[in-house]
């Protein structure tokens, strides 16, 4: 063999084109193997949708059956057994049990919402007379949609329409006030002389012990104190949590419960002291905590597509969380934060345990900093390890979407 020719056989570029010569010599023999198979995934494709089909068919025979005993969509020990099961399914088959139930959880969320929105046709006592006061607002005009769907008789009561306020009332089933935490108080003052007392009044702050204490003193009939943990933009109320504080005559307000259970939402009852001293926590500190931290990328004149180019997915999670603060209602927000002396107490004490940490960074006092985590973590106990799990699930979906 020839220096020339060896140059040539030894060149890994020649080795390349003698792989790409069998690959091409291959390929009609790939194709003609591989279309049997593809043939029989098409296939498999064409029965998961028939049963998902046939699936369905059953969803829909449970939602009459539901309409007809007033039954909840949302059963979460049936959920979770069928979830356990499916789990364990998956590991005997050979499948990755997490899959199974990521799929499952989708195709359950889809079949509660379709459920939801046939059993928002259904009302517990269809063609009630229902009133809502600032029915126009977003918030009000969601339950309008609902109530309306349901069979109600729903008329609604404006800003400018208090001329009208006696009409409106005028034999009616409920009361449902839904405007501003600062001028809620005013509202259920003005319109209590126009209710009859058989007439439920409650009302959607996000408050409840001035606002219940208000409709008692204010209205001598069945009152009911409600807080939707939810934005108006929500197109379901599957799963989403309605807070219920007891005020007078329980059973003239269970048909309201009802309503909103049917409707899907998880009802959690509480008193409203309790209530308002676990949203403090819940809404009040975390939306300011959320606001402080925007205000500091702010000032700093932070680049935020820069730091996305960098950023890891729990860091996209957290700042679309902030980014999701500013893009709602600055109305809105001051005043859940600023609703009463004791949410702006609790926020002093919190801008006050920052300061704390100033000499920590101060002396570099990495010891001290270990200290405090283990002992945070240590408090935190096993719901660390739920936090985990939950958050590495947030994530994978935003690897998945992004």
């Amino acid at each position: 063999m020839g220096l020339k020719e060896m140059k040539i056989h030894d060149n890994p570029f020649f080795e390349a084109d003698k792989r790409k010569d069998t690959m091409n010599e291959d390929k009609p023999a790939f194709e003609e193997e591989i279309i049997p198979l593809r043939n029989e995934i098409d296939d498999i494709d064409s029965r998961i949708l028939s049963l998902l089909a046939k699936r369905q068919a059953q969803v829909e025979k449970v939602v009459r059956l539901k309409k007809k005993y007033h039954v909840p969509v949302y059963h979460p020990a049936r959920e979770e057994d069928l979830i356990s099961k499916l789990r364990a399914s998956a590991e005997k088959a050979g499948l990755e049990p997490d899959f199974l139930e990521d799929l499952y959880r989708v195709i359950l969320r889809q079949s509660r919402v379709e459920q939801t929105d046939k059993m928002a046709h259904k009302g517990v006592r269809p063609g009630a007379r229902i009133l809502i006061i600032g029915g126009a607002g977003q918030m009000g005009g969601l339950f309008v949609s609902l109530f309306q769907k349901s069979g109600y008789q729903v008329r609604i009561l404006t800003e400018s329409g208090w001329d009208k306020a006696g009409a409106l009332c005028e034999d009616i089933d409920l009361a449902l006030v839904s405007v501003p935490i600062d001028k809620t108080g005013a509202v259920i003052d003005k319109i209590a002389p126009f209710l009859s007392p058989e007439t439920l009044l409650a009302d959607l702050t996000s408050i409840k012990e001035k606002p219940l204490k208000k409709m008692l003193d204010s209205h001598p009939g069945p009152v009911l104190g409600l807080h939707p943990i939810f934005g108006p933009t929500s197109t379901s109320l599957d799963k989403q949590i309605m807070v219920v504080t007891p005020g007078r005559a329980p059973d003239q307000c269970r048909w309201l419960i009802d309503q909103f259970t049917l409707w899907g939402a998880v009802m959690v009852q509480a008193g409203a002291k309790e209530h308002d001293e676990v949203m403090e926590i819940v809404q009040a500190l975390r939306h300011f905590a959320t606001f402080c931290f925007g205000r500091f990328l702010y000032e700093k004149h932070v680049r935020l597509e820069k730091t996305l180019e960098f950023s890891s997915p729990i860091y996209r999670l957290e700042l679309g969380m902030v980014g999701r603060l500013f893009a709602q209602d600055s109305d809105l927000y001051s005043e859940i934060i600023f609703a009463t002396k004791e949410r702006r107490l609790l926020l002093k004490e919190y801008l006050a345990s920052l300061a704390g940490h100033l000499e920590m960074l101060e002396n570099n006092d990495k010891a001290l900093f270990v200290s405090r985590f283990n002992e945070i973590a240590q408090w935190f106990g096993p719901f660390s390890e739920q936090a985990l799990r939950e958050s590495t699930y947030l994530i994978n979906r935003l690897i998945e979407r992004f």
